[in-house]
């Protein structure tokens, strides 16, 4: 189904719900194809750890650092 963009502003839920239910819809600007309303399909899980073993957390990293403390704490 083409549909000009006037047409698409009316009809938007309509489209939406179509769409939703599979129905191929091409949204046109003076009968020129812009571009397809699709149903949105979740790009999958993240995976995660995808850095384990490539990053080493160093055995200062919560120590505290004067420097920042001075920065915070002295008046």
């Amino acid at each position: 189904m083409i549909i000009n963009i006037s047409e698409a502003k009316a009809n938007l839920s309509k489209l939406v719900n179509m769409a939703y239910h599979g129905e191929k819809i091409v949204i046109a600007k003076n009968n020129l194809p812009l571009v397809d309303l699709v149903a949105h399909k979740p790009e999958g899980k993240r995976k995660l750890g995808l850095l384990s073993g490539k990053f080493v957390l160093p055995d200062d990293f919560m120590d505290e650092d004067e420097s920042i403390n001075k920065l915070f704490y002295d008046d």
